[in-house]
């Protein structure tokens, strides 16, 4: 992922993507099996999908990220259920009709929107995609919800930091993976999504990000 972020090589004790993981986990349908996260990064998100008894397959791009996310979940209960790959989703042939979930945590970005349409042939039937999405600033509406995350967003780091501080002081740091700059302004999200992911949800949240829900089959 070539593009970097001025912020990437930053200390940031507050992640946009961690904050939400409670509301990607509720999208996951009762009974599900199989999981698919694209771009993983370091392995968060998908250590937590294992936790809820998925069995997850983990891509990313980031030959680093991915053996940083296999170090890290050596050491976990969950670490059976959990299959780490170096892989490019634009070259990656995946099964079809065969995952019960799959997530993108600011990811999507990093490759032609779309490329949702391979994902969506990968959900099993009654399957969900959920993607937690960036999107650039170019709207009114867009700086209205910006300026409306800058207080909640410095109160978050100052609540996190002095916890974030003593964690890092007592391991080494895990890591971040590569960070690409979004450029696709969210009402053209809105629109691909409709033609590609018909009958998806689509919503802002908070520190520039928003949440699509597809379910297969809807």
């Amino acid at each position: 992922m070539p593009l970097r972020s001025p912020w990437q090589d930053r200390i940031v004790p507050f992640d946009h993507n961690d904050h939400y993981h409670r509301l990607l986990l509720r999208q996951v349908p009762r009974n599900g099996r199989a999981a698919l996260d694209v771009g993983c990064g370091t392995g968060r998100f998908a250590r937590r999908l294992a936790q809820s008894g998925l069995r997850v397959d983990a891509i990313d791009r980031s030959a680093e990220a991915i053996a940083q996310a296999r170090a890290a979940s050596a050491r976990t209960a969950d670490h059976r259920a959990l299959h780490f790959r170096h892989a490019d989703l634009t070259e990656l042939q995946l099964p079809q009709g065969h995952y019960d979930f799959i997530s993108c945590l600011a990811t999507v970005h990093h490759m032609p929107f779309a490329t949702v349409a391979a994902l969506r042939e990968a959900l099993a039937p009654g399957g969900v995609l959920v993607i937690l999405g960036c999107y650039p600033e170019k709207t009114r509406r867009d700086w209205a919800w910006s300026l409306a995350a800058v207080p909640v967003n410095a109160a978050a780091r100052l609540a996190v930091a002095a916890a974030e501080t003593l964690r890092r002081r007592q391991a080494p740091p895990a890591g971040t993976a590569p960070v690409a700059m979004p450029t696709m302004p969210l009402h053209e999200i809105r629109r691909e999504a409709a033609s590609l992911l018909p009958g998806c949800r689509i919503r802002r949240l908070l520190f520039w990000r928003y949440l699509l829900v597809f379910r297969q089959g809807a």
